[in-house]
């Protein structure tokens, strides 16, 4: 089974890709960049902990739309402009998540999209 999961409180696709894949016991969620949904703005411009809690929120969002939160959340990508910002980025990620905590690789990259400062992908686990 592959099942789209789409939600209008999450920024829609820009491209051939889903906002999110669930497989029945697994949902794999696209990486999310800092977009308003309704305004497709970037939100927190210059200011990478504003970033990251628009990220956190349209991750929340998706994940609400498959029937789960950030408690099922098994793996996730974090994508950084610079590694700079790797304190800040973790303590607002660190908001959203409790023990377990779930494994995490975190890579500086050339630019993202829209040369926002953070984009982040999760794969939860439907149990």
């Amino acid at each position: 089974m592959k099942k789209e999961i789409l939600t209008s409180s999450a920024p829609a696709p820009i491209g051939p890709y889903s906002q999110a894949i669930d497989t029945g016991s697994m949902v794999f969620c696209s990486g999310q960049i800092p977009l308003d949904p309704s305004t497709g703005a970037i939100v927190g411009e210059g200011d990478v902990e504003a970033q990251t809690r628009q990220v956190m929120r349209n991750i929340s969002e998706v994940l609400k739309q498959s029937g789960l939160g950030f408690q099922q959340v098994i793996k996730t990508t974090i994508f950084l402009k610079s590694m700079a910002d790797f304190p800040k980025v973790n303590a607002v990620y660190a908001e959203s998540f409790q023990a377990p905590y779930p494994a995490r690789s975190t890579v500086e990259v050339a630019r993202l999209p829209k040369d926002v400062a953070v984009e982040i992908e999760v794969i939860a686990l439907r149990s």
